[in-house]
C-alpha cells in the first residue's frame, strides 16, 4: 500500500511500526529485502519510499500505536489505513477514527482470503458494528500458525491504496457500507452490504465509548512487559479473587455485586443467584447500573473476558473491582454448585 501511495504522489505519508524485519516477512512484505533483516521496519520503509519518490513527505513513528498517542498521531492525517495484524490495534484504530471523524481504510487477510472496506462515522458501519466483541485469544491463529499466501497482502494493499486515492481525490464510489471478499483459491471477488449497528458502543445513537480505552485488556491479551513494568504486573494479583475466597464472602453475607459479562448462551454453564447480567460489549454503555462505589466481582466462564471488563471499569473510576480467577469453570471445580443456578 505504501509503495503505491508514494508512487501516486500522496503529499504526506506517516508510517507507524515497532517491529524489526525478519526473514519470515520477506515472502509478503515487499518493502524489505534480505539486507534489511534486523532493521526497524519503519527505517527500511523510509529508505525505499524516499528512493521511489523524493517529493513525498514521509514521517515515521518508531513504536506502538496506543491509547496514549493515537489521537495525537492520527489527528495529523486526512485518511487512516489499517495494515495491522492484531485485534487490539484494529479496535484502537477504529475507535480513534470515529472519535476524530477520519475515514479508516481497512483490510485483513488470512490464508487465501482477504476482506476490504472503508469505515467512517455517519457514512456506514464501523469495525465495532461488525465485530462488537473480539474473539477469545486462543480462537484465532496467527499468520505463522495458519500460513498466508504471500501475494495476498499485496492484493489487499493495492485495493486499500485505491480507496485512499479515491477519498483524497473525490473520485468514484468509496467502499462505505460495502465489503469486498476475495477468495484467491477460487479467484473470486464477492461484495456484501454491511449495516450500521444503531446500538454500537462507539458510533451508535448512544455511544458508551467516548475516549480511548485499554484495548489489549479489552481483547483479553496481556501486554508485553519490560523490567520497568514488573511492579505493576506483580500488583495484578490484587485484582483477582479465588472461588474459595468469594464463597467465604458470600457465606458472610458481604454486600457484593456479582457481574456476569457473558453472552446469554454462555450462561448455560451456570450463573450466580442475584447476579447482574451485562454482556461485555454493553459494559461501557450500561456501567451506571453497577454503582461506582460498590464492591464488584466480575465473572465469565474462564476468567478472561471478565478480566478485560475489570480493566475497562477501573479505567472508568470503578476501584473496588475484582475478577473471579478461572471463572465459573474454576468455581464448579473448587466449590461445586453452591449458589449457582442453571438455565
Amino acid at each position: 500500500m505504501a509503495l503505491y501511495l508514494a508512487a501516486a504522489g500522496v503529499g504526506k505519508i506517516g508510517l507507524i511500526d515497532y517491529d524489526r524485519v525478519d526473514i519470515s516477512n520477506l515472502q509478503r512484505q515487499i518493502l524489505h529485502t534480505t539486507d534489511d533483516i534486523g532493521r526497524l521496519k519503519v527505517d527500511s520503509a523510509f529508505e525505499k519510499l524516499s528512493d521511489l519518490n523524493l517529493h513525498v513527505s514521509l514521517k515515521i513513528y518508531k513504536g506502538k500505536l496506543s491509547s496514549d498517542n493515537a489521537m495525537d498521531i492520527l489527528s495529523g492525517y486526512d485518511v487512516i489505513a489499517d495494515g495491522s495484524d492484531n485485534f487490539p490495534a484494529r479496535y484502537l484504530a477504529n475507535d480513534a477514527c470515529i472519535l476524530l471523524n477520519k475515514p479508516l481504510v481497512y483490510a485483513s487477510v488470512n490464508r487465501f482470503e482477504a476482506q476490504i472496506t472503508v469505515f467512517r462515522k455517519n457514512y456506514g458501519p464501523c469495525y465495532r458494528c461488525l465485530f462488537p466483541r473480539p474473539p477469545e485469544p486462543d480462537q484465532v491463529q496467527s499468520c505463522a500458525e495458519a500460513g498466508i499466501l504471500g501475494v495476498l497482502p499485496g492484493f489487499a494493499g493495492v485495493l486499500q491504496a485505491t480507496e485512499v486515492i479515491k477519498i483524497i481525490t473525490g473520485l468514484g464510489r468509496v467502499l462505505y457500507g460495502r465489503m469486498l471478499l476475495y477468495d484467491a483459491l477460487e479467484m473470486k471477488i464477492d461484495e456484501i452490504e454491511i449495516s450500521k449497528n444503531e446500538e454500537c458502543l462507539v458510533c451508535g445513537d448512544n455511544p458508551g465509548i467516548k475516549e480511548l480505552i485499554d484495548y489489549e485488556a479489552f481483547c483479553g491479551i496481556s501486554s508485553v512487559t519490560t523490567g520497568e513494568d514488573l511492579t505493576e504486573e506483580k500488583s495484578s494479583a490484587k485484582k483477582q479473587i479465588t472461588p474459595t475466597e468469594l464463597m467465604a464472602l458470600l457465606q458472610k453475607k458481604e454486600e457484593i455485586i456479582l457481574l456476569d459479562v457473558r453472552q446469554s448462551a454462555d450462561r448455560k454453564l451456570g450463573y450466580f443467584e442475584n447476579s447482574l447480567h451485562i454482556p461485555l460489549e454493553e459494559i461501557l454503555s450500561r456501567k451506571d447500573e453497577i454503582g461506582v462505589n460498590k464492591n464488584i466481582v466480575v465473572f465469565c466462564n474462564v476468567g478472561e473476558s471478565s478480566e478485560a471488563v475489570l480493566d475497562l471499569l477501573k479505567s472508568s473510576g470503578y476501584n473496588n473491582v475484582r475478577n473471579l480467577a478461572g471463572g465459573i469453570e474454576a468455581w464448579l471445580k473448587d466449590v461445586g454448585r453452591y449458589n449457582l443456578k442453571f438455565i
